[in-house]
């Protein structure tokens, strides 16, 4: 019983020092995001949420969280890419308690249950570590069907937020993934190699200057726009858009349409 009273102290304290982070950083709260982890991934269950499919020979798109997030950050993006067409799977993992590694481990498993089908194509959607973790299982495991890829707001050249708060007591509390979202060598993002399939990065820009002297440059709130791009993607945009107002952005939504049927993205005329 006091075991279980201090685990569940020490996840209701990371939560909150992760939404803390979230809202300072974000300016009051436009970036903040719950840390409420997937109740499918919680039980020990399916960790897929799956939404009404379009049609049986509709292409999967496989739509993965940021940090602190659940599988339902998704849902707006999942259901606009369902009106364009696409059977839509969103993959719900426990960000602040499982390592990069074991969440890979997970989407693997999950994947082989829902989406083998070789007659059916299979694109991946990530918003920031989502993308990152897209780009992890894409570098361990050959998936014969794959479509496309695209990444949201993802820190592709590690995170600089994650550098300047690494020596901070409370950072080891947003658990071992955050660990390796630095930008230097030995990251996640520094470890993963150039992608050898078609992939789009979606950059976000907002108005304020609140992480000027951490974030240099154009950024979300969280993520710079220069952190986004790295060797071998395919296309690049930027959108007028926070890191977590992203996910419900209707042009984004339409430039991740665009670019999953097309390979391109829509550029402004």
């Amino acid at each position: 019983m006091q075991f279980q009273k201090m685990r569940k102290t020490h996840t209701l304290l990371a939560g909150s020092v992760a939404l803390l982070l979230a809202i300072m950083l974000s300016a009051g709260g436009a970036g903040a995001e719950s840390t409420a982890d997937d109740t499918h991934t919680r039980s020990g269950n399916r960790q897929f949420e799956h939404t009404a499919s379009p049609g049986k020979d509709a292409e999967t798109v496989v739509i993965l969280h940021g940090l602190g997030r659940s599988s339902s950050a998704m849902w707006m993006l999942a259901k606009r890419l369902e009106v364009a067409g696409y059977r839509t799977e969103r993959f719900g993992y426990r960000s602040l308690k499982q390592t990069p590694d074991q969440i890979v481990a997970n989407l693997s498993a999950q994947l082989a249950r829902c989406c083998a089908a070789p007659e059916r194509k299979v694109h991946f959607v990530g918003h920031s570590l989502g993308g990152l973790i897209a780009r992890a299982f894409l570098a361990r495991h050959q998936v014969p069907n794959l479509g496309r890829v695209v990444l949201l707001g993802t820190p592709s050249k590690g995170s600089s937020l994650a550098d300047a708060f690494k020596d901070k007591w409370w950072f080891d509390l947003l658990g071992p993934t955050v660990q390796q979202l630095g930008t230097t060598n030995g990251g996640l993002a520094s470890s993963l190699p150039p992608p050898d399939y078609p992939v789009g990065v979606i950059a976000g820009v907002r108005d304020g200057r609140e992480n000027e002297d951490i974030l240099p440059g154009q950024d979300d709130g969280l993520v710079t726009v220069s952190s986004t791009k790295f060797p071998g993607m395919t296309d690049f945009v930027v959108v007028p858009a926070g890191h977590s107002t992203m996910r419900y952005s209707k042009p984004v939504a339409a430039q991740v349409v665009n670019f999953l049927k097309t390979g391109k993205f829509k550029k402004a005329q």
